[in-house]
């Protein structure tokens, strides 16, 4: 097949078909939809963008490119991410954005990253089934043609496509649970994340869900703050807590000094394991 007098490649030719066929899907209803989330790359592996993820989870472009570069040893944990200039038009005329290319482990990975709230569960699970399809769509492409092929060699192709497609569905399956359960573990880090060096105890209860009195009387119990409340010296050098030193004078006594108690990210982290696992003894777990 030629195009403006170029001869194209039967890849070049199949990977608009590819494309095509993966997009394009019936609802339980019968009617089509379009499916514009993934496509394939240059080297004809399924990507998505970042354009795509925000518009999904109807968040700012910006947010989500930021939430990347923030993240971005964590996410080319899994390959490179490339970045790549797009033109759009704007009240002021035409005006450059940066676009993230992700590929599927990326994708999921950015997606947990996120609160889970309904917007963002309902675009999981399409992003979840528009790799699955174009992996399916890729999968059928390898399979050669069949008039040359006898009829055990037909059969085993067939059985080995329904094992392919088993497994796909059991790792499609995997994933969505998967995202599931980190939920509340990625929601709790993100608090962590955003927290200072370290805050107050009334903040870390807050974070906790609870008040900054009962934090107080907790900490007292697992011995990592004094009667006056005021923390051991151990919980300071493990990086638990911190201390905020005031001074201030008064008027019969002279100048005094005040001790507030502060928890470092690291103790957060450690109290919501301790909080948990008290939670769980009283509901008798």
């Amino acid at each position: 097949m030629t195009v403006n007098g170029n001869l194209l490649s039967p890849d070049e030719v199949l990977e608009p078909i590819i494309v095509a066929r993966a997009n394009r899907r019936n609802t339980d209803e019968g009617d089509t939809v379009m499916n514009n989330i993934v496509t394939l790359n240059h080297d004809g592996c399924p990507v998505t963008n970042s354009l795509a993820i925000a518009e999904g989870v109807d968040r700012p472009h910006k947010n989500v490119v930021e939430l990347i570069r923030v993240n971005i040893c964590d996410f080319e944990s899994f390959g490179r991410v490339a970045f790549e200039t797009r033109p759009f038009e704007s009240a002021g005329g035409i005006q450059h954005k940066e676009v993230a290319i992700l590929n599927e482990h990326q994708a999921t990975l950015l997606i947990t990253f996120m609160r889970n709230i309904g917007v963002v569960k309902e675009f999981k699970k399409r992003l979840v089934k528009a790799f699955f399809e174009m992996r399916d769509e890729l999968n059928k492409r390898q399979i050669p043609p069949t008039e040359k092929l006898s009829r055990m060699e037909i059969l085993q192709l067939a059985m080995q496509s329904e094992e392919e497609r088993l497994r796909l569905e059991q790792e499609k399956a995997l994933l969505e649970t998967r995202i599931e359960q980190d939920a509340p573990r990625v929601e709790f880090a993100k608090q962590v994340e955003v927290a200072p060096d370290a805050i107050s105890v009334a903040e870390a209860a807050k974070i906790l869900g609870t008040g900054r009195k009962r934090l107080f009387a907790f900490l007292r119990r697992e011995g990592w703050v004094t009667r006056l409340n005021e923390p051991y010296q151990a919980k300071i050098e493990a990086g638990y807590m911190d201390v905020k030193l005031a001074k201030w004078r008064d008027a019969d006594n002279g100048l005094r000094q005040s001790v507030t108690a502060l928890v470092t990210g690291k103790g957060l982290a450690k109290l919501q394991q301790l909080w948990r696992r008290q939670s769980f003894q009283t509901c008798g777990f």
